[in-house]
């Protein structure tokens, strides 16, 4: 048969076979172009789309002839020829491997992108707390005692009898160039924290007490107490000397408010801007008798030379501080400011009470810097962070040791702000306006014991119950001491006597003369037993005021019965 008359089927030709009868397809040359339904296609480049089956059916119909019949291309002939194609992977549908369906799509790049961004995110996390760790860590040794590795502790902090550390912090503004009496403490004010119950009091001492000093002095032997801290020794460079200044003081103060102070703390102004522009701000209530609020004159310079550079920088009065009643929110410079208004120029309204009221506000600045410093949105802010620890490294100073920086911190956020409370000395009626304890000069007695009294409540002492106190025991003294078990349980002692005459009694008995003061009668309860409660009255007339009669038979040995 002619070559050029071969059967073909999509571009195959035919073999010859061996007797000259075309039994099966010739390979095509490898330099060949082929074509599959007008598609040209290379060896080397394999084509893109393959026959059909039912293309290939119709190519192989039956044909009359039993020649033609046996040039027919055979479905194996077809797959040998297509073998090569076959091998190309990458460019051929994926085959079911195993009885499984095909292999699954690659993940979207997207993904790729999100892993690499949250690692990214940790990795940066990492190297932030790092940082904020290795600054905490040397400002920790900067201003802590110890040694700087101590702060991987948690050390409980000391504390007096009644379990309460009490710390002196105060003031200077040694830092303000041109200020003058830069080295008198005209802050002082002593906290007095339960580690245990999570409270905390806060007594502000007024600058103007009189006191002896207990030396000579610049001032001689007695003058203000905001003049000891400097009487100590006037050396501000050394920190042994600042180190002798806070020792000495704690016990100075102590003695005056009838503590044991076991820390001391000294802060500059840098201290009190540094933290509050760190913080972006805090804010106060300002609550003063006149309801224009409070303003101080003093600072007005600070707006401007002239009246109207005041009015244009200090609107809307042209006072640098002159705030309403409610709260406010204070800016670094205007905290420190209003800490030190006191209403003590011609031009102020708000402070009748002068130093009491610039020292309310302290605390109430105080408080307000430590609510904004342990919230989550501060102590996940890095600038902010280390914006508190730069300015505590370079102008705080203390006693506190490193092993207890853990535990200050956890006191700070478990102590609510409703949990401090101030121990006001005008209220109380134990100091005058002017600054001088009422039991007269010198004499800080009922300072002392409010102090203690109110520090020391408990559920009894809040409910000042009046008592009288009967003997009945026949031993001289068994009802004064009684007395004075009770007394320091918080109750008041109207009155210590004799049970009357002709009355038996065979227990220590309890008359309750008031419905009033419910813990106070189950606290007298347990001393005595519930049996001791009697039924009737009293044995004895008392005054009004009086709740409760006790009285001793069997005398007790301690407080504890």
């Amino acid at each position: 048969m002619d070559r050029r008359n071969r059967p073909t089927m999509d571009g195959f030709i035919p073999r010859r076979s061996a007797g000259g009868v075309s039994s099966s397809v010739s390979r095509p040359d490898p330099d060949a172009a082929t074509t599959i339904r007008g598609l040209q296609r290379h060896d080397s480049a394999p084509v893109e789309k393959i026959a059909t089956r039912r293309q290939q059916q119709a190519a192989l119909a039956p044909v009359e002839s039993s020649e033609a019949r046996r040039q027919i291309v055979s479905r194996a002939d077809i797959d040998e020829s297509l073998h090569e194609i076959d091998q190309q992977p990458d460019q051929q549908p994926k085959h079911r491997r195993h009885g499984k369906k095909h292999d699954k799509a690659p993940k979207p790049r997207w993904r790729k992108v999100v892993k690499r961004f949250i690692l990214l995110i940790l990795l940066v996390g990492l190297g932030l707390a790092g940082w904020i760790g290795v600054k905490a860590f040397l400002a920790g040794g900067n201003v802590f005692k110890g040694d700087i590795f101590g702060i991987v502790q948690q050390k409980a902090l000391k504390a007096d009898a009644n379990g309460r550390s009490n710390i002196l912090v105060l003031g200077t503004s040694e830092d303000d160039p041109g200020h003058q009496g830069a080295t008198l403490t005209d802050s002082i004010m002593v906290l007095s924290v339960d580690q245990k119950n999570h409270n905390a009091y806060m007594i502000s001492i007024p600058r103007d007490l009189e006191v002896q000093y207990g030396m000579l002095c610049i001032a001689g032997g007695h003058g203000k107490i905001n003049g000891y801290f400097n009487c100590v020794n006037d050396d501000w460079t050394s920190s042994s000397a600042e180190d002798e200044r806070q020792t000495k003081s704690r016990e100075f103060f102590g003695n005056i408010v009838g503590l044991d102070i076991q820390y001391s703390v000294h802060v500059n102004y840098t201290v009190m801007r540094d933290i509050v522009k760190a913080l972006d701000g805090v804010t106060v209530t300002i609550e003063s008798s006149d309801p224009r609020g409070q303003m101080d004159g003093n600072f007005d310079w600070k707006c401007g030379a002239t009246y109207a550079q005041r009015m244009k920088n200090c609107p809307p009065r042209g006072h640098f501080i002159d705030y309403p009643n409610g709260p406010v929110t204070l800016d670094a410079e205007h905290a420190l400011y209003l800490a030190q208004a006191r209403g003590d120029t011609e031009i102020n309204w708000g402070f009748p009470n002068s130093n009491f009221d610039r020292e309310r506000n302290q605390q109430k600045i105080l408080v307000a810097i430590k609510e904004k410093a342990m919230s989550t949105g501060t102590l996940t802010n890095v600038s902010k962070v280390t914006g508190i620890i730069d300015a505590l490294s370079s102008n705080l100073r203390t006693n506190f040791d490193t092993s207890e920086i853990r535990t200050l911190m956890t006191l700070a956020g478990d102590i609510p702000a409703d949990s401090i409370a101030s121990i006001d000395l005008l209220k109380g009626g134990v100091m005058n306006s002017s600054a001088q304890p009422t039991a007269g000069q010198y004499d800080y007695s009922d300072i002392q014991a409010f102090i203690k009294k109110t520090i020391n409540a408990t559920p009894v002492s809040k409910e000042a119950a009046h008592v009288v106190v009967l003997n009945a025991s026949g031993i001289t003294g068994a009802a004064q001491t009684e007395a004075d078990r009770l007394a320091d349980l918080g109750l008041i002692v109207d009155k210590v006597d004799n049970a009357p005459e002709g009355v038996t009694f065979t227990h220590n008995t309890l008359y309750h003369t008031s419905t009033a003061k419910p813990k106070t009668l189950a606290a007298l309860q347990t001393r005595y037993g519930k049996t001791a409660l009697a039924t009737g009255a009293s044995p004895v007339t008392v005054a009004s005021t009086t709740d409760f009669v006790v009285v001793v038979l069997n005398p007790l040995t301690n407080t504890n019965q």
